[in-house]
């Protein structure tokens, strides 16, 4: 975790709490980005010369990051299983059960 990036949003947490009594939650901030960009939105609408040094450096913070790389996808899942694995199956069993 970036430690920078956790007491700026620490510092804007308790800047929110005293100002405006908006309570936030600076783990979810410095894990999420959508989140943290909701919340500084928020920050900056409090019109507050603190909350916006504040603000400018968690967002160079945030422009200083490596951008995090989407999920590599999931495999497809098959609807039939296939064909060799059916033939050995069929070869196991053919003329064993009666």
């Amino acid at each position: 975790m970036n430690d920078a990036k956790f007491a700026t949003a620490a510092h804007l947490h308790v800047l929110l709490r005293r100002r405006c009594g908006r309570v936030t939650d600076t783990l979810w901030m410095v894990q999420n980005r959508e989140y943290a960009l909701a919340i500084l939105r928020l920050a900056r609408e409090q019109g507050d010369a603190e909350l916006d040094k504040l603000i400018e450096r968690f967002e160079a913070l945030l422009a200083s990051e490596a951008p995090i790389p989407p999920p590599p996808p999931k495999p497809a899942e098959r609807e039939t299983p296939p064909a060799d694995y059916v033939a050995s199956w069929e070869n196991k069993y053919k003329g064993g059960v009666r």
